[in-house]
């Protein structure tokens, strides 16, 4: 991982999407700091497209979809994609063809599994929001439980035919082919005219944790906040820059070294 000030002015023109995870991305211990959300309005100022890529439930991104200065969001690791038409207040979606509802019995076997056997874990609070996936806590609340609970609980869901991923505080286990990835170049492609080919190095990617892999991987411009160093040894692929501070901070320096880099 390279610091933030290797991103060159030609790097940072060729910007025209930022897409970014939430929860310790933007947010620190849990909160939204005034400096990430400050962030994402001067990234939208600048007329970047500003999209969070996010494994939070549906019902969370239909308010920050309507609330937040973004021009969509994608939830529940690329089940769907929710949008405001500009000018308007019509939402508009996307859910993916391979998305399975989350009252599938392979998911509450796994649930199940998971409680009996991984100890303190629990069903995630915002569940009861969910469309496709389940999400299981292993430190969003109390007990906080080691990455190593974490991984025994993808390994659980795996087992029962689940595709899992780890993230800061949930392990995230549905049914059907799909994530983050996926669905964002879907929507993209689609309301943008996006070419995956063509348009990768326009794409600036910012993540922390496991379940942003496929897109540290896909994008060369992806970045990471500080505390993407806490999984070396459980992630394969890692951003190509690395910002110097954790959370909503290192997101804040990472909209602000673009913005910069963009006007010189």
């Amino acid at each position: 991982m390279r610091p933030l000030a290797e991103i060159t002015r030609l790097e940072a023109k060729a910007i025209r999407y930022v897409l970014m995870d939430i929860d310790d991305t933007l947010t620190t211990e849990g909160k939204l700091p005034a400096e990430s959300y400050a962030a994402l309005w001067r990234l939208h100022e600048a007329d970047l497209i500003v999209v969070p890529i996010t494994g939070r439930p549906a019902g969370w991104c239909d308010l920050i979809t309507r609330q937040w200065p973004v021009d969509g969001v994608v939830g529940e690791n690329g089940a769907f994609v929710y949008w405001e038409e500009p000018g308007t207040r019509r939402m508009r979606s996307i859910h993916h063809p391979n998305a399975v509802r989350s009252d599938t019995p392979s998911l509450a076997r796994a649930m199940e599994r998971a409680m009996r056997e991984v100890p303190g874990c629990r069903p995630a609070r915002d569940q009861f929001a969910r469309l496709y996936d389940i999400a299981i806590d292993f430190a969003e609340e109390e007990p906080v439980l080691p990455l190593s609970a974490a991984m025994k609980i993808k390994e659980i869901c795996e087992e029962e035919g689940l595709k899992a991923k780890v993230s800061s505080i949930h392990v995230n286990a549905w049914m059907g082919d799909y994530d983050k990835l996926d669905m964002a170049q879907r929507y993209l492609a689609e309301r943008f005219g996006y070419d995956d080919e063509r348009d990768r190095a326009s794409v600036l990617f910012a993540g922390d944790s496991p379940n942003d892999e496929p897109m540290f991987a896909h994008f060369p411009m992806a970045c990471g906040v500080a505390n993407v160093a806490r999984y070396q040894g459980i992630m394969k692929r890692y951003p190509t820059f690395v910002a110097s501070r954790e959370g909503g901070a290192g997101f804040a320096e990472i909209a602000a070294a673009v913005i910069s880099k963009r006007k010189e």
